[in-house]
């Protein structure tokens, strides 16, 4: 059973090894950083979102990602990508042996000013320039839009902006490119009419979404792209990471969890190729490695395996 307009199967990219610890400010060795690659690997997770190449100064808890990229495993079938902020963390990025480079450029005036120190049309330009790097080094090239819909300070971020980066997006080389809701308050309507306005304009491009969770609206706006027909959707181990720049209570500032996208797809019967039980692992092992509580209502809560599996505790006898 299922509901009507949804895919067979979807795409989930993990970012929680880079969106998800550069919120931490501990400093995770290397070897803890593979051992998590391995642990999702082996749940079934196939693109990994690894690394940042962000100045050392600016992130350094990801300042070992030509460590991590020599040491994590080449398995067949698995994608690593990693983000560069400027031409600069590109250069760094080529010769590492990643499969994608993300460039993420915001559709909102004052948050590209803000979180990049660039004016849009300043990284609009650095991302062209990136684009012909990335197509010398035969390196796929991925667009990721922040604030696609919704921008801290403002409210809504007019299409006019979004499509603005999109379009250059697709003229710098992009293979895809995917809409952030940055701010976690944007909702399914957005998401939906956001995704099918990029699919009518652009058919042959990929198209996925970065969900936050701020106004608990991430499985809704998940259920409104696969309804839309994304490619991919993106979510971080317990929730890890997301958007931190404003006010507001810890537990629901993080990104979606990935373990809730997998039990999500996995009750709508979407195939992901991740198996829950065996990702938990990779879920539990992050909130020991960090001391983050999991924003994951699956940690919280348990699986519907797990729930079904349960026996009624034996009642307790009383004298009369």
């Amino acid at each position: 059973m299922s509901l009507p307009g949804l895919p067979a199967s979807v795409r989930l990219v993990e970012v929680g090894l880079r969106d998800g610890l550069q919120s931490v400010p501990k400093t995770l060795p290397t070897a803890a950083k593979v051992e998590l690659v391995q642990l999702l690997i082996d749940a079934g997770v196939r693109e990994i979102e690894a690394v940042s190449f962000a100045h050392p100064k600016v992130l350094p808890q990801l300042a070992d990602a030509a460590d991590v990229m020599a040491a994590v495993p080449r398995v067949p079938g698995i994608r690593y990508r990693g983000l560069a902020p400027n031409y600069r963390g590109a250069e760094r990025a080529v010769d590492c042996g990643l499969d994608e480079l993300v460039v993420v450029v915001s559709a909102d005036e004052e948050v590209s000013l803000r979180n990049q120190r660039l004016a849009v049309d300043e990284a609009l330009e650095g991302l062209r320039r990136i684009g012909e790097l990335t197509r010398a080094a035969g390196l796929r090239l991925v667009t990721a839009v922040a604030c696609s819909f919704f921008a801290p300070a403002r409210g809504p971020v007019p299409r006019e902006e979004r499509l603005r980066v999109v379009d250059a997006a697709v003229s710098a080389g992009s293979a895809g490119i995917y809409l952030a809701g940055t701010s976690g308050q944007e909702g399914p309507a957005e998401f939906y009419d956001g995704i099918r306005e990029v699919r009518e304009l652009y058919p042959g491009l990929e198209v996925g979404v970065h969900l936050h969770n701020r106004n608990g609206f991430a499985p809704a706006n998940a259920l409104a792209a696969l309804q839309a027909g994304i490619d991919w959707i993106e979510g971080s181990f317990a929730g890890l990471g997301g958007d931190l720049w404003f006010p507001g209570d810890p537990s629901v500032l993080g990104n979606a969890p990935f373990e809730d996208l997998v039990h999500l797809c996995d009750s709508l019967g979407i195939h992901t190729g991740v198996d829950l039980e065996r990702y938990l692992l990779a879920a539990n092992r992050i909130v020991e490695l960090t001391g983050r509580a999991s924003a994951s209502f699956v940690s919280r809560g348990g699986t519907r395996t797990q729930l079904a599996g349960a026996r009624w505790p034996e009642p307790a006898s009383g004298k009369g």
